[in-house]
């Protein structure tokens, strides 16, 4: 029975759930077709737009534990996290427009626009995302109500996946006609608008517990926030696998419309196949109740190993000629897991910043959840992109033509096996995780005493 305090009422869930809407907005057009944008639409080589991807990547090594520093030293009346919503959601949203804007320069000067607009737009998502995830400790301390949150988060996140996939690609047709460029230089505000909008609403209705907020110090040293990674097991798994997935995971719906377009050759399917990323809360409305079925760590792998199954049925339909009705099978069978394998690390990440709390004493919410949460989503956006768009160049694409054998080989590499390997990877530390899951309920116990003494003696 989850204890009355621990509880979060439908209008916090529901404004949850907009807080990831919100990023989507502008992320999932970034995620999803900023290589293709790049490469057909503004006229940058794949080798460039790699290096443009990677740069953005080393730039978070930097900025991710920067924010995570800047949250837990922040001190408001609105709190810790949700105040952040408020401050950036005006500069995200400008520059996820700029990002897609495309002035008539030289080549050089476009890699410079590009390489500026976007390293800029993804240093303000992780200074935006990072208190999604940090701000979920401090709406409930119980660890399967944080999973219910999760899941309407997941919710809002794939809503915002489905509007922009039904509608994105179809706007910039019928607002540039024919013109992509002005297309998107059109849509993207829309978009930003609705990110702008859903994020004063998650700052107007979330609330943060203060006996959370207490215990995560502004006057927490730097040093000390570094040591809540020291011997915490449980969030270097989160890590681990969260970095190996998203790198697969962005390497597989990046690399999906050159497959469609160029390998089976309907690229009319494009929006409904990325709009299949609906389809994973499926699994992902289901964690509550199958992680009271069993654990979350066999939650987790389950998704894991169903995005691998997903991509070697794709690999399948691949094989010979093509067979669509295979690949799409596959395609939407590892969405489908998609939503236990994205799902997880979210919910888990708030029991590791409890694991740090209750071994060293440090709760260092914003520093670990902006490294295990917003850095390995960015770094694998990056790199997982960055990868592709090597592969693909290295086998001889040539955008807006007719792709060779080689060329081929190299979609279906980056697009299908590099993706199945790194979901194999991302399961690996995941299968340690049982030892720490079990002990929740004793850390829980203790930290409710020591926040409890803290208050009697304050």
């Amino acid at each position: 029975m989850i204890p009355e305090a621990a509880k979060t009422s439908w209008a916090t869930r529901c404004s949850y759930a907009a807080s990831d809407t919100a990023g989507q907005l502008v992320f999932c057009v970034v995620s999803f077709y900023l290589l293709k944008f790049y490469t057909d639409v503004y006229g940058l080589s794949a080798a460039a737009a790699g290096w443009i991807l990677l740069l953005a990547r080393l730039v978070d090594a930097v900025d991710a534990p920067v924010w995570g520093i800047i949250f837990d030293k922040t001190r408001s009346r609105w709190g810790k996290s949700r105040p952040w919503f408020l401050w950036l959601c005006g500069p995200f949203a400008v520059f996820g427009v700029l990002t897609f804007c495309t002035p008539s320069l030289s080549h050089t000067g476009k890699i410079i626009y590009a390489a500026s607009t976007y390293v800029i737009c993804s240093v303000l998502y992780t200074g935006i995302n990072t208190p999604v995830t940090s701000i979920l400790s401090a709406l409930t301390s119980d660890p399967r109500e944080r999973v219910t949150l999760t899941c309407f988060r997941m919710f809002g996140s794939k809503l915002g996946v489905l509007l922009v996939n039904l509608t994105a690609l179809k706007w910039v047709a019928v607002l540039g006609h024919g013109n992509d460029r002005r297309g998107f230089m059109l849509v993207m505000p829309v978009y930003a608008l609705g990110s702008v909008a859903l994020y004063l609403l998650a700052f107007s209705r979330l609330k943060e517990m203060p006996s959370v907020v207490n215990a995560e110090s502004s006057r927490l040293p730097v040093v000390a926030a570094f040591r809540a990674i020291r011997g915490n097991w449980p969030w270097l798994i989160i890590f681990s696998s969260s970095l190996f997935f998203w790198i697969a995971f962005i390497a597989r719906v990046s690399v999906g419309p050159y497959l469609f377009q160029y390998v089976l050759h309907r690229q009319d399917l494009i929006p409904l196949a990325n709009s299949l990323d609906f389809i994973s809360l499926g699994t992902a409305f289901a964690l509550p109740v199958l992680c009271r079925w069993t654990s979350k760590r066999n939650v987790w792998m389950a998704g894991l190993m169903g995005m691998v199954v997903g991509q070697l049925v794709m690999a399948v339909g691949l094989a010979g000629s093509g067979n669509l009705s295979w690949v799409m099978a596959g395609w939407a069978l590892g969405f489908l897991a998609s939503g236990m394998a994205m799902a997880m690390p979210f919910s888990v990440l708030s029991d590791s910043v409890d694991y740090a709390e209750w071994k060293h004493g440090i709760r260092a919410a914003g520093f670990l959840t902006a490294i295990g949460a917003a850095f390995c989503l960015k770094a694998g956006s990056g790199i997982g992109g960055a990868l592709s768009a090597w592969i693909m160049q290295a086998t001889g694409y040539v955008a807006n033509s007719v792709q060779t054998n080689s060329a081929i080989t190299g979609i279906e590499l980056s697009g299908v096996w590099m993706p199945a390997a790194g979901f194999l990877l991302a399961a690996v530390p995941v299968f340690f995780y049982w030892r720490f899951e079990k002990l929740e309920g004793r850390i829980q116990a203790d930290l409710a005493l020591q926040r409890a003494d803290r208050a009697s003696n304050a």
